[in-house]
């Protein structure tokens, strides 16, 4: 396993980037890619986006909204949210066999939080969301990636993610659920990056790997503004 962190908060740099950690070779490294996105509304592959999202609040508070490759629903990003993704070659293991949870929540406890998870692959904390998840699978290589809300602005995020469902037709909708985050639950007034940094120092320890900076490419976009 190798560990990744990004130092972009660009949207369209770090989707790119799961997106090349994706296409890599058969017999390619696993990796573990950790990054922290600015303000943005990410949407699922078949999402009809005014369905989700308030794409007119969005654009007054500056607030981006991409289309991912996996599926799944709408999550809201800020500076307060760490976003994760192991990117695997595939096994003779089913897919939803694959274990992508125990490793955040051994990570998560840690910090003294105990997580489980929920029947959509979500990880729950006292019966609320802390972490949505969503996957894509190639040829030879699955992306399982997901959220921490650690210090996410909640209050934006519910207004972001009213869209007008009349709109949405046969495409796939997200499914509202109970959310807190994880500084509420320690009662932590550590900044999101000294968590993740934390984080980053747990994997290295359970993988004894050192962390890598990855690098974004900025001619190479993998998820796509609206």
């Amino acid at each position: 396993m190798l560990l990744l962190r990004s130092m972009s908060g660009a949207p369209s740099q770090n989707g790119a980037l799961e997106r090349r950690l994706l296409s890599e070779q058969p017999g390619a490294p696993d990796r573990l890619l950790f990054y922290i996105n600015r303000p943005s509304v990410i949407v699922g592959r078949n999402q009809r986006i005014e369905a989700e999202v308030d794409t007119a609040y969005c654009r007054r508070q500056g607030i981006e909204v991409f289309r991912r490759i996996s599926g799944g629903g709408a999550v809201y990003q800020d500076y307060g949210n760490i976003n994760y993704a192991f990117v695997c070659g595939k096994t003779d293991a089913a897919f939803m066999d694959m274990d992508f949870a125990t490793p955040i929540r051994d990570a998560l406890r840690a910090f003294g939080i105990t997580a489980t998870v929920g029947t959509r692959g979500e990880l729950l904390a006292g019966g609320r969301k802390i972490s949505g998840t969503a996957a894509h699978v190639m040829r030879s290589r699955i992306l399982f990636h997901g959220t921490l809300l650690y210090r996410t602005d909640l209050r934006r995020m519910s207004r972001a993610l009213q869209g007008d469902s009349t709109l949405r037709g046969r495409c796939i909708a997200s499914v509202p659920a109970p959310v807190v985050n994880l500084s509420d639950l320690t009662g932590s007034s550590e900044s999101t990056t000294s968590f993740l940094e934390k984080l980053l120092l747990f994997f290295e320890d359970r993988y004894g790997v050192e962390t890598a900076l990855a690098l974004c490419e900025t001619s190479v976009v993998a998820a796509t503004q609206l």
